[in-house]
């Protein structure tokens, strides 16, 4: 019971100094001090300049294939936890489909970047380089997901033509063409000025993309009484079902012992809050952007108790 208080505290107290910076990019928003025109400005430098730099850096730099020869199977599992998602989901609004399919796209599609990085740089500030390897690689599998199956699900199916744009962006393609260099050896022979020079810009991608998220959900709406029993489902899956999953399959395996900081990690990952990116989805191609916004801002409420607890209950298990 000590170690989970302690590592529940310890979790709660990273997690809170996060939302924090949240909480008042979210008050920026709403006295207008932070407009929408500057939101986007931050989002797009995310997108194409903090993010793609700090995944370069960090595959660049520490991926190693001799040290760590499975590195393929994170995409991999970035997959399967968001199908298995999608699977629980439907199995609970299986009467009500098609026409809560939106509700699969909260519960399932989390946020594996915005969110978890600097809860990870938090937590783990002694091993983030490894941590933000792990959310590099995790995302080469996620972000097609979220941008085909999510988009479609948090769209309820809208009728607009496809948009492959969205599956190709830069942090993607920085993933891609990073790893390209790390196994081809190509990354060897890069200057280290401009290895540098991509570190330091990748240093920004963690604060900005904290007040982006924060300005994001203090623009959003809370009427949420219209919608409280799907949301109370689906936050069900999201914060009980995926996670419960990630850590019985975790303690089936030996990864635990053999990679903490990887278990950890996946744990964070299935009891993470959704994609900021849904309601971006719902807001471009249609959708009930009210109920969406109302059910992933009360999620990201939660996810402050549901991430430490989930934590402490993977610490709890493993040991």
């Amino acid at each position: 019971m000590d170690q989970f208080l302690d590592t529940t505290a310890t979790t709660l107290l990273a997690i809170l100094k996060i939302f924090l910076v949240v909480f008042l990019a979210g008050f920026l928003v709403r006295r207008k001090i932070l407009t929408d025109a500057m939101v986007t400005a931050l989002t797009k430098a995310t997108i194409v300049l903090f993010l793609p730099c700090l995944i370069l850096d960090k595959i660049l730099t520490n991926l190693s294939p001799t040290e760590f020869p499975l590195w393929w199977t994170l995409p991999l599992t970035s997959i399967a936890m968001a199908l298995a998602g999608v699977a629980l989901a439907a199995a609970v609004f299986v009467r009500e489909l098609p026409e809560k399919r939106s509700m699969l796209a909260v519960a399932s599609m989390q946020n594996a970047g915005y969110l978890i990085l600097p809860i990870g740089a938090a937590l783990y500030p002694g091993q983030f380089d490894e941590f933000a390897l792990y959310v590099s690689l995790f995302i080469v599998g996620f972000n097609p997901i979220l941008w085909s199956i999510g988009k479609f699900l948090a769209t309820n199916g809208a009728p607009r033509p496809p948009d492959w744009r969205g599956l190709l962006n830069p942090p993607l393609v920085a993933c891609l063409s990073s790893i390209a260099l790390v196994l081809t050896g190509v990354n060897r022979l890069i200057p280290r000025p401009a290895l540098e020079t991509v570190e330091l810009v990748g240093q920004g991608a963690v604060p900005v993309a904290t007040v982006v998220l924060g300005a994001m959900l203090g623009g959003m709406t809370l009427r949420l009484r219209p919608h409280l029993w799907d949301a109370v489902r689906a936050m069900t899956v999201k914060y009980g079902l995926l996670p419960a999953l990630t850590v019985a399959v975790l303690s089936a395996t030996n990864i635990g012992n053999s990679n903490p900081l990887l278990a950890r990690f996946l744990v964070l990952q299935a009891a993470s809050a959704p994609a900021v990116g849904l309601i971006l989805q719902v807001r471009a191609y249609g959708g009930d952007e009210q109920k969406v916004g109302a059910v992933m801002l009360l999620s990201y409420i939660l996810c402050g108790l549901s991430l430490p607890v989930w934590l402490a209950v993977w610490e709890m298990v493993s040991s």
